[in-house]
């Protein structure tokens, strides 16, 4: 084991850079805080892994590939050549590795790679520390569906058709090589050097001198992506040199518009993953704590939307370091069945998540709320409306935990500051039009994650539904629906609810001129069919036509009266009409009511109510109570 049994610092959140994270931001005191804090967390991880395998049952749990000699390889490195060996202990790939291997040994996970290849990856893991430190060495690493992983360097091809296999690397007096089928194959361990059979592990880099940021672009390591173990997924090189080019763009627009973030991703962000690419304006992003310092990104629409999604990102990675030294909030297996609201997702949430998302995006609303100031024409217009949905958002989500009794008192006094930070945030102007735009999306998502999600309690429903079919003169009085309308919702999470921002996407169409765009009033069905989840009325009601939305919406309803989408957008459109405002209260407030009356309406009776008429009883009885 590297560090026999090493002693290890003690690390402590001092209270500058508890204030420094809380307010989105943080120096390179910080995070030299939290990578110290980091690396001690896997040499722990490291010694566990040891202490598990080496019992007297090891030998049938490892197969062939005995650890000894790796172990003995990874402790020459770390005494040879300490950078060597920090450089493939710090890899965020490596953390993602070591706790899947932890995870298998314990029984905690799953999964059709055989253990003895998760294992079996420390090989590797010492066969690229021992190649980065110059060793003479020879050692048998994994092969993975025709690859052979040196983690930091590259992989080798194998040919033979075997999913799970082993192959020799062996180096001396400076070369390293690995013996293939088809004869030896030269490991470069440059990232610019490739050898035939040989895929180097490529890199992207952005900037100059104090400011450059320098990112593996890392498509093959099998732990990339998260625990489940994925296969290489080489890019061709002309979409390495795109990343290349919007990787620059991304990287001038954050030095000039969020620069203290920038200068702490120098020293946080180590590597990238990159998956296809997603519907426009949907970027598909992920981080973890295990892989402290890596991101899974699509291939982005843009320099900006880049930039955004590298601070998103780093957020998560910031709090996940900071997870590995203090709690914010108390965790057990109770918390799974606690689902809260997250402005964010098509999902319910627990309160950890919800911090995750609320520390993620805050740092959004940071980035847009300088960008848009630098930002020219509809590209401005674009950056005000990102602004004024995310610190909606933010502040909806700061607002709905503020108090939490899962929250510990660092918790508690962490989310203050960040409050204290949005809050100052609220009364910024912003330009009319944009602003009215993100008010819509914030009330429409909220409204379907309602409809999707929540139910009112049984007994409240079918008083409601009597008093409808009994002709009450008023929904008000002894006989119509009971007053306390809140009164035992239920969370009922519906698995089929996705794609909740679809008017923002529409939106998003509109303000930056898309070649959507331009269909969203003419032809609004052909423009909903580009965005997942879209109805036709939604984009009628991003392109400000709220008369036609409504009616476009009141059709869908008498085809599918229980469609949320359709149920949330009315509401929306009668809002923004003008017309109906004890039905449009309804149906942004509380839409899973009418949904759930309308319900056991067609049950019962077999017959639909007016959508309209029946929110606006509704609607009245809840403000008459």
């Amino acid at each position: 084991m590297p560090g026999d049994r090493p002693v290890l610092p003690r690390h402590r959140v001092p209270a500058r850079s508890l204030i420094a994270l809380a307010e989105g931001e943080g120096d390179d005191g910080v995070l030299d805080l939290l990578a110290s804090a980091e690396r001690s967390r896997r040499l722990l991880l490291l010694r566990t892994l040891d202490d598990m395998t080496s019992d007297a049952d090891a030998p049938d749990r490892l197969g062939p590939l005995p650890l000894t000699g790796a172990w003995e390889l990874l402790t020459r490195a770390q005494k040879t050549d300490p950078a060597a060996f920090d450089t493939l202990l710090m890899y965020p790939q490596t953390g993602m590795w070591l706790s899947s291997a932890l995870r298998r040994l314990r029984g905690t996970e799953g999964g059709t790679t055989p253990r003895w290849i998760v294992l079996g990856h420390l090989s590797a893991v010492a066969a690229a520390a021992g190649v980065r430190a110059g060793l003479d060495f020879a050692i048998d690493v994994p092969v993975r569906h025709g690859y052979a992983l040196l983690p930091t360097l590259g992989a080798a091809e194998v040919p033979g058709g075997q999913p799970w296999t082993t192959v020799p690397v062996r180096s001396q007096e400076g070369r390293a090589w690995i013996e293939t089928p088809r004869g030896p194959v030269r490991c470069a361990p440059h990232a610019d050097r490739s050898n035939p059979g040989w895929h180097p592990l490529r890199w992207v880099r952005a900037g100059h001198g104090e400011s450059e940021l320098a990112l593996a672009l890392d498509d093959l390591d099998p732990y990339r992506i998260d625990s489940h173990r994925s296969r290489p997924a080489r890019l061709p090189d002309h979409r390495v040199l795109r990343w290349q080019k919007i990787l620059e763009d991304s990287w001038a627009v954050l030095l000039r518009d969020d620069p203290r973030t920038a200068r702490a991703m120098r020293r946080g962000l180590t590597s990238v993953s990159p998956v296809e690419a997603a519907e426009r304006f949907r970027p598909r992003s992920a981080s973890g704590g295990d892989a402290f310092g890596n991101i899974l990104v699509s291939e982005p629409d843009d320099a900006v939307q880049l930039a955004a999604t590298l601070v998103h990102e780093f957020q998560h990675t910031k709090l996940s370091g900071l997870l590995h030294l203090a709690p914010l909030y108390v965790a057990d297996a109770a918390q799974h069945d606690e689902r809260l609201y997250a402005p964010w997702r098509d999902d319910p949430r627990p309160v950890g998540g919800l911090l995750q998302g609320i520390y993620a995006f805050a740092g959004v609303t940071r980035f847009w709320r300088s960008h848009r100031r630098s930002a020219v024409g509809r590209a401005a217009d674009a950056g005000h409306f990102e602004f004024a949905l995310w610190r909606s958002q933010v502040w909806s989500a700061l607002e709905s935990v503020r108090d939490h009794w899962r929250l510990t008192p660092l918790g508690l006094r962490f989310l203050g500051i960040l409050r204290d930070r949005c809050a100052a945030w609220t009364d910024e102007p912003v330009p009319d039009a944009p602003r009215a735009l993100a008010d819509l999306c914030a009330i429409n998502h909220r409204s379907r994650w309602r409809a999707h999600h929540l139910r009112p309690a049984p007994q409240w429903t079918d008083e409601a539904v009597a008093g409808w079919l009994r002709g009450a003169n008023g929904p008000s009085g002894p006989s119509g629906p009971p007053a306390s309308h809140d009164a035992g919702t239920l969370l009922v999470p519906d698995r089929a609810a996705r794609h909740l921002d679809s008017l923002a996407i529409l939106v998003r169409h509109r303000l930056y001129d898309t070649a959507v765009s331009g269909a969203l009033s003419s032809h609004p069905a052909e423009a909903a069919r580009h965005v997942e989840g879209a109805l036709e009325g939604d984009a009628l009601l991003a392109a400000g036509k709220p008369g036609a939305a409504r009616r476009s919406y009141l059709a869908h309803l008498s085809e599918a009266p229980d469609s949320a989408e359709a149920w949330a957008g009315l509401g929306g459109a009668l809002a923004a009409e003008g017309v109906e405002p004890a039905a449009a209260g309804l149906l942004t407030r509380r839409p899973e009511q009418v949904l759930a009356v309308q319900r056991a309406l067609v049950s019962r009776s077999g017959r639909a109510a007016d959508p309209v008429r029946l929110a606006a009883w509704l609607g009245q009885a809840r403000r008459d109570g």
